[in-house]
């Protein structure tokens, strides 16, 4: 039986890259209900040095995994691997909560969900953005009626790539990763979480450039093989009859264009950056020409990765659903999986899984 401090929920991490800095800052000073037991990594002194910075245990993975007073275990490895972390976490009794995607493919996503469910504890998936200030008041204005009745979306995450900033960024161009699985995910799960699910998609996609050369750290000059599509652009049909379009590319010289809008019967919402917590958050009026700026009704603004651990530490302690579930992860997962699949089949494709929007957050 795991030992907390009272009133929290025991949170170890695997995984010491570069997102984890942000997740212990978050989880050890942010939120009232989450103590953080430790990190583990493959590297080992990666995991001290975090350890060390944050005032927690460090532990080798498989140590974590097992470690008794861990209830979540926070997933920050490559997507390659979550759904094996994963699943040894549900193994030894753990509700878990993975970075983006949930798995790397729908066979991996269903066998996380139905073990966890075997094993009565929770999982959870990134991305947790849709929980912010930002993205939360767009879901609540539009619940509101503000716009009318949802009409058409789009969504476009444009721009050219991680290679030249990012020390290690040959993942980004494999399986499991792409503009799409990496950061077009963001667009697909504050849509799923606002209109609700997808029911087909039809696609076209290529990867215009065979390979990429790293541009910085220690690997700069190498070149990277690419072997998923890096330009993708999709049309999605919702369960509700809202029909949008989808963009995700790695090719395009673009700083301006990443949108994510909702049109509605009476007006426009323009939504905030989807990888951020905050604003802006613009309406535009039918009939009128001129966007005016909304106020955001919700808190948590600034960057508050870890709200998705947050609300699965308050499910465990309540009994309340989890917003960022598995079961939305797996049904973005499911969306995705199904966009490449369309373009590399030429057809619609229908999605199989369907989710229920996750409800909001409370005001206060």
């Amino acid at each position: 039986m795991a030992s907390s401090p009272a009133g929290k929920v025991n949170v170890g991490i695997v995984g010491a890259g570069n997102i984890s800095d942000i997740y212990l800052k978050n989880l050890s000073a942010m939120f009232d209900n989450i103590n953080v037991v430790g990190i583990a990594d493959l590297v080992v002194e990666r995991a001290q040095d975090r350890a060390e910075k944050f005032g927690v245990g460090a532990f080798s993975v498989d140590e974590l995994l097992a470690h008794p007073d861990v209830e979540i275990v926070l997933n920050l490895t490559i997507p390659a691997v979550h759904a094996e972390i994963a699943g040894k976490a549900i193994a030894n009794g753990k509700s878990a909560y993975n970075e983006k995607p949930l798995a790397t493919n729908r066979e991996d996503g269903k066998a996380l969900l139905a073990e966890a469910s075997a094993q009565g504890v929770l999982v959870g998936s990134a991305p947790d953005t849709f929980l912010g200030g930002g993205l939360q008041s767009a879901r609540k204005y539009l619940d509101d009626g503000l716009i009318g009745a949802p009409v058409a979306v789009s969504a476009q995450m444009l721009g050219h790539g991680m290679e030249s900033w990012h020390p290690d960024p040959s993942f980004f161009f494999q399986p499991g990763a792409g503009p799409l699985f990496d950061v077009g995910v963001y667009y697909v799960q504050a849509l799923a979480s606002m209109i609700g699910p997808v029911a087909r998609v039809a696609s076209m996609a290529r990867a215009s450039f065979p390979e990429r050369i790293v541009g910085n750290g220690p690997k700069l000059g190498e070149k990277i093989a690419v072997n998923t599509p890096t330009h993708i652009m999709s049309s999605l049909e919702f369960e509700n009859g809202v029909i949008g379009a989808l963009g995700a590319s790695f090719d395009v010289w673009e700083t301006t264009n990443s949108t994510l809008v909702i049109y509605g019967s009476e007006g426009t919402l323009r939504l905030p950056d989807p990888n951020t917590f905050g604003g802006p958050l613009q309406l535009l009026k039918g009939g009128e020409t001129k966007w005016t700026d909304l106020p955001l009704v919700y808190g948590n603004t600034e960057n508050s990765r870890g709200l998705g651990v947050w609300d699965m530490a308050n499910a465990i302690q309540t009994g309340e659903a989890v917003r960022a579930s598995g079961e939305l992860g797996y049904h973005v997962l499911d969306i995705m999986t199904a966009v490449l699949d369309s373009a590399e089949q030429g057809r619609h494709v229908e999605v199989e899984s369907t989710v229920d929007r996750p409800d909001l957050l409370p005001l206060a």
